[in-house]
C-alpha cells in the first residue's frame, strides 16, 4: 500500500508523532539520525511526518538510535501492522481530494467538528441527493460513478461519526435555504434531513439570517476546525479553496486558536440553535 495513495491512520500519525518525540528526547537532530539510519535526512521527516509507511526495519534502527530498550522497541513493533493497514475509507480514495486523505485520521479522531458554510448546507449534514447535485455543478470534470462513490463516502463517514460519538457544530448561511441546488425533491429532502438532525444531541445548527449582522467569518470560505481528542495529533483547520477540491489545512497552535476565536465570536453573534427550528419550518 502506498501510503501518498492511501491517506495516513490515526495508529499511523500516533507512532510517526512519538518517533520524534523520542528522537529529541535523546537529543538527536534528524541529521544525526538519518545517519544512524544510513538515509537522506528528508527520509526522517517523512517518517515523522506520516508522509510514507513505517518499514520495520528503519523504525527498529531509530528506536535503537534513540536508546529504546528491548521491551520498548518490542512493544513499538507490535502496533507496527496496524498502524500500516489502510484507513477504513481506503475503498474510496480514487475519489477523494488529496487533502482529504490525510484528514480522514484527524477527523476518525474528532471529539467535535465545527463548520462555517457560507452558501450551501454544510457536507456533513447534507442528504445524498443534494450532495450529488452539488458535485454535478461543482465537479463537472467527475464521472456519474465517481460521484456516486463519494456519495458513498459521505454517508459512510456520517455514520462513523455518529458511532464514534463527534459533535457537529455548524454555522450556516440562510443563503443555502435560499439557493436552489437539484430540483425541489431534493431540496424538501434536505430540509428534513435538517430537521431531524436538530433533534440528535450530538449535532448544533446556528442558521445566520440573510439580513443579519456582519460577523468574523463573513466572506470567507468554508472552514472546518477538527478538535482532536488525541494527544499525539494536533487540532487542524481546513480552509477550503476557491478551486473545487483544493483546500489548505493548518495544525499550528497559532492559527487552530486564531480560527477558534473567529468560530467563537460567530456563534455569538448567530442566532441561538433553537431558532433553527422555526428557520427550518
Amino acid at each position: 500500500m502506498a501510503r501518498e495513495r492511501s491517506g495516513r491512520t490515526v495508529a499511523h500519525l500516533v507512532l510517526a508523532t512519538r518517533l520524534k518525540t523520542l528522537r529529541e528526547a535523546a537529543g538527536m537532530s534528524r541529521g544525526e539520525a538519518a545517519n544512524a539510519l544510513g538515509a537522506h535526512t528528508a527520509t526522517v521527516r517523512r517518517i515523522e511526518q506520516a508522509e510514507t509507511s513505517l518499514d520495520e526495519g528503519q523504525v527498529h534502527a531509530l528506536l535503537t538510535a534513540y536508546g529504546a530498550g528491548a521491551a520498548e522497541i518490542e512493544s513499538f513493533l507490535g502496533e507496527l501492522a496496524a498502524a500500516n493497514l489502510p484507513g477504513w475509507w481506503h475503498p474510496w480514495r480514487s475519489v477523494m481530494d488529496p487533502w482529504q486523505l490525510d484528514l480522514m485520521s484527524v477527523e476518525s479522531a474528532a471529539r467535535i467538528i465545527r463548520v462555517w458554510e457560507p452558501a450551501l448546507v454544510p457536507a456533513l449534514l447534507r442528504t445524498p441527493s443534494y450532495a450529488r447535485a452539488v458535485d454535478n455543478v461543482r465537479r463537472p470534470d467527475l464521472s456519474p460513478a465517481d460521484k456516486d462513490r463519494r456519495s458513498e463516502l459521505l454517508i459512510e463517514r456520517q455514520k462513523r461519526l455518529r458511532h464514534q460519538n463527534t459533535s457537529i457544530w455548524a454555522i450556516m448561511s440562510a443563503a443555502a435555504l435560499h439557493t436552489s441546488v437539484g430540483n425541489e425533491d431534493v431540496m424538501a429532502e434536505q430540509r428534513q434531513a435538517l430537521k431531524a438532525a436538530l433533534a440528535r444531541p450530538d449535532v448544533t445548527l446556528q442558521i445566520h439570517p440573510l439580513d443579519g449582522r456582519c460577523h468574523p467569518m463573513t466572506g470567507m470560505p468554508t472552514v472546518s476546525l477538527y478538535r482532536v481528542d488525541v494527544p499525539e495529533i494536533p487540532d487542524h483547520v481546513v480552509r477550503e479553496g476557491d478551486l473545487h477540491g483544493s483546500a489548505d489545512v493548518l495544525n499550528s497552535l497559532h492559527a487552530v486558536s486564531a480560527y477558534h476565536l473567529l468560530m467563537d465570536h460567530t456563534c455569538v453573534i448567530a442566532p441561538h440553535p433553537n431558532e433553527s427550528k422555526d428557520v427550518l419550518t
